[in-house]
């Protein structure tokens, strides 16, 4: 019996696409990155920014980390199309921006950040999109990734129009 139970042990393990014991778990949220490194790679990819501004004393922040930046769906999107970067609006880490030199906490200034969180859509290039100041629920969140990320924003598309077309079911993915 114990010779058995070991072999269907190994033979679990040996299956393929399920961990064992010593495999790294799948990332459970996005990567994010810091500033500097962020820039560099939606430069190199030519996906969109989002950025991820908090600061330590933040709540409402820890509750996007909890409710809407850890849920599946979010964080597979995040990963598939863009490049995420957080960045603490209190900070005196270096950071550049456009051929300039600031802290974290003067690239926070730079986009008129006022509260936390914030959220910074750039594109690739680092052109400032929008800010989108608060916590966001995250269903309405995965709407608002997909907005900037699918176009409808370049294309100046209300994001009133696209959200109703999504939740009454043209268009919904």
């Amino acid at each position: 019996m114990r010779r058995f139970r070991g072999l269907l042990v190994l033979a679990v393990m040996l299956l393929p696409g399920v961990p064992f014991a010593g495999a790294p778990p799948a990332p459970a949220g996005p990567q994010w990155r810091t500033w500097n490194d962020g820039m560099r790679q939606a430069a190199a990819s030519g996906r969109p920014v989002l950025v991820d501004v908090y600061t330590t004393w933040c709540g409402w922040c820890r509750r996007m980390d909890r409710d809407v930046y850890s849920r599946d769906d979010v964080a597979r999107y995040l990963r598939d199309r863009y490049v995420t970067v957080r960045l603490d609006a209190e900070s005196q880490d270096a950071a550049e921006y456009l051929g300039r030199r600031y802290t974290s906490a003067q690239i926070a200034q730079h986009f008129q950040v006022s509260g936390y969180p914030t959220t910074i859509f750039l594109r690739a290039s680092g052109e400032h999109m929008a800010n989108v100041p608060g916590y966001v629920e995250p269903d309405r969140f995965l709407l608002l990734l997909r907005y900037v990320a699918e176009g409808h924003a370049d294309r100046n598309e209300p994001f009133t129009d696209f959200e109703r077309q999504q939740t009454t079911g043209r268009g919904a993915h």
